[in-house]
């Protein structure tokens, strides 16, 4: 680290230690989440910038805080397999239940979709944020500076992983294959339900107007009553029959690693170290740089240092950020550098594109990063550059909005016995590391003046 930054790396973490140890858990909408954002919007005030706060409704277990209830559903249909061999209407009941859910899963837990958010208790969560204008006060183009302030919910066989630390191959093992085999337990429940509820519709069909009388009607639907005669007359839909007498037994038990998944209690929610203290922290530390050396802030640049709430609901303050902004002003010709865990010193990385999300980030400021970490020689084992596979990060919204953002992380992609733990603490990295991350912003932030310059505002390059 450049010796004159020594200082600002040092404050960075020191806020991380502050987070993580002195208020802890932080999960969406909760006490220590609001703790976090007033310490922050202190630490504004000591440097003289007036924090902004705003407020929204976020219910963190419609989204992806909910996944544990995946797997309470899947006991649920576990159990009712028995009364339904007996009730063969129950089936009926089960397969509207279990489309409902498949839906609510895939587009609220992966997708991030609001759409069920009444359904489920709401708190009140926040954003924060404070302005650092150049000394005459005009401005062409903003750079907005972003960290998540919330954390997430212990996941539970993650931390148990833990005994595998010094095998990481085991723990992934020992991880994927409780989680695999419970998604699987769950999707083949609602899938037998639909399958034995078409069965039992085409029965009763059938039994209320005869195969004869359904012929004369239409030909289709003859042949569906020769294809369900077919099938409940056939040796394999027998033997289904008699497994379906033990089968809900092996599901409910791979439900229930679903089900633990997340461990509700917050005492045990992650503290958020890395994922993401580092995040609020950096953002901070950079924006007091400029602060207090004005001749080195890009021209005609505002610098924006955003503590987003709840993203591990669901990307909820980006969200509310984006849709509160998008048409006042604040995010036109706007650049934002997310920064979402900067803890992993051998992975330091740009991550470019959501895959869930369907959402691929600015080019331009990739190019920057990547230029950045060949610059400084840092070496990466992934070479720089990840897509994030599952969930989302808070540069979704902003580019959706027509902000230029990419997120900027040193994380681990791969899933380990800290991620989303109460084991995310400082003591697991080095000041160093986040203190290089210092250094990283700072370079792409001279890119992005340099590119204003040249070419002003271009828009999202994708």
């Amino acid at each position: 680290m450049k010796e004159e930054n020594r200082q600002y790396g040092q404050l960075a973490y020191d806020i991380v230690e502050h987070a993580a140890k002195k208020i802890g858990s932080r999960l969406p909408g909760s006490e220590g989440e609001k703790k976090l954002h007033d310490y922050m919007c202190g630490k504004l005030e000591e440097i003289g910038i007036k924090p902004t706060v705003e407020e929204f409704a976020v219910s963190p277990r419609s989204g992806i805080g909910g996944l544990g209830y995946a797997g309470y559903f899947g006991i649920i249909l576990s159990v009712l397999m028995y009364f339904a061999l007996h009730n063969e209407n129950l089936w009926f009941l089960m397969a509207i239940a279990g489309i409902i859910f498949v839906i609510w899963l895939v587009f609220s837990c992966f997708f991030y979709k609001q759409w069920f958010d009444m359904f489920f208790p709401q708190k009140i969560s926040r954003n924060s944020y404070g302005e650092l204008l150049p000394e005459d006060g005009k401005y062409d183009y903003t750079i907005v500076l972003s960290g998540h302030s919330d954390t997430s919910w212990t996941w539970r066989h993650s931390e148990h992983s833990y005994k595998y630390k010094d095998k990481p191959i085991l723990g992934l093992i020992a991880t994927y294959a409780k989680v695999g085999f419970g998604a699987v337990c769950v999707f083949l429940n609602v899938g037998i339900s639909i399958a034995m509820a078409v069965i039992r519709g085409v029965y009763l069909i059938i039994s209320t107007y005869g195969l004869n009388e359904m012929n004369l009607v239409k030909e289709e639907w003859y042949n569906i009553a020769k294809w369900y005669e077919n099938i409940a007359t056939s040796q394999s839909f027998q033997t289904f029959q008699l497994v379906l007498l033990v089968l809900p037994v092996v599901t409910a038990i791979g439900s229930a690693f679903v089900a633990m998944w997340g461990d509700p209690h917050e005492e045990n929610a992650s503290r958020g170290a890395m994922d993401n203290a580092t995040g609020i922290a950096l953002s901070y530390a950079v924006i007091k740089y400029f602060k207090e050396n004005p001749d080195k802030m890009p021209k005609n640049c505002r610098i924006i240092d955003m503590n987003c709430g709840s993203e591990e609901a669901g990307l909820r303050g980006s969200i509310a950020f984006a849709q509160e902004h998008k048409n006042d002003g604040m995010l036109d010709n706007c650049w934002n550098i997310n920064i979402d865990s900067v803890a992993d010193k051998e992975y330091f990385e740009v991550v470019i594109k959501d895959d869930w999300q369907g959402c691929r980030f600015d080019k331009d400021l990739e190019k920057m990063f990547k230029d950045t970490f060949t610059e400084m020689g840092i070496e990466s084992k992934t070479n720089g550059c990840i897509h994030n596979p599952v969930g989302g990060c808070d540069s979704t919204p902003m580019t959706r909005a027509g902000v230029k953002s990419v997120t900027f992380a040193a994380q681990n992609p791969m899933l380990t016995y800290y991620y989303h733990t109460w084991r995310d603490m400082p003591e697991r990295f080095e000041p160093e590391t986040v203190s290089q991350g210092f250094d990283v912003i700072l370079s792409v932030i001279d890119k992005i003046d340099k590119f204003q310059s040249e070419n002003g505002f271009n828009g999202v390059n994708r």
